[in-house]
């Protein structure tokens, strides 16, 4: 996979074999295989059918790795749909400086944008999923990146669009911004949140949710943020059905 970030990190299996080998020698006999990913933040290995390995390939990936392991955990006894915890931390050696962690395996595949009507039960496993989750009552969490008001992120929203100068209509788009960026805040208190709510970071099995991964931008907000699913992944049809399971409890 090409570098996506400066001062990237290259890990390869001989690198993760050595960090499996010293700290959970258990596991060093299972055969390992790196996993593609569209994630740019993490590598990923399968480590025999069971288990995955993630590393992040960048520094500012490390919060999010222990954050996974202190929460994710507790937050899988409130869900129903299997998400990818965490179940071994491991620490730096000499080939590799930072945390990374050891998750179980689950089975299914990242969806493709919808072109049929063949979502319509997804769309209902993902609001259900989503009805969980935001119902979790867990204190103290951290506040997720990802579930903070617009105008919050107004200075780094148009330095992006300006960067786009020739790649998109950036005077239409700065006026949706104007526009989105007044939006009223969420006015409830934050709620648990994936805050990365992707096709990239859900599995399906014969078109139902199997699996929930990646939870780097975890933590409590404003719930709308984890809707990206229902533009991301769903046509009209199953959108619908969607926002007819969805609870944000706004009124």
């Amino acid at each position: 996979m090409a570098k996506m970030h400066e001062n990237e990190l290259a890990i390869s299996e001989t690198i993760v074999h050595s960090l499996i080998k010293s700290q959970c020698p258990s596991w060093a006999n299972l055969p390992l295989k790196a996993i593609p990913s569209s994630g740019t933040d993490h590598a990923l290995f399968c480590l025999g059918r069971e288990y995955v390995v993630r590393l992040p390939r960048i520094h500012w990936a490390i919060e999010s790795i222990i954050k996974e392991y202190d929460w994710v955990p507790k937050i899988a006894k409130f869900l129903r749909i299997p998400v990818a915890e965490p179940l071994f931390k491991g620490n730096p050696n000499l080939s590799y400086p930072w945390a990374w962690t050891v998750s179980k395996w689950h089975e299914g595949h990242n969806p493709s944008f919808e072109h049929k009507n063949e979502y319509e039960l997804l769309a209902k496993d993902l609001a259900y999923f989503l009805n969980e989750l935001h119902g979790i009552k867990l204190t103290n969490g951290p506040h997720s990146r990802r579930g903070i008001p617009l105008k919050e992120q107004d200075v780094e929203t148009r330095k992006a669009i300006e960067e786009l100068e020739g790649e998109i209509d950036v005077q239409y788009v700065t006026f949706l911004w104007n526009q989105l960026s007044h939006v009223p805040s969420w006015n409830k208190q934050p709620v648990w949140v994936h805050g990365d709510f992707l096709p990239g970071n859900i599995l399906v099995q014969n078109n139902r949710l199997s699996a929930v991964i990646d939870f780097s931008d975890v933590g409590i907000g404003d719930p709308a943020c984890d809707l990206i699913i229902a533009w991301s992944l769903l046509n009209p049809h199953s959108r619908r059905c969607f926002r007819q399971c969805i609870h944000l409890k706004c009124s």
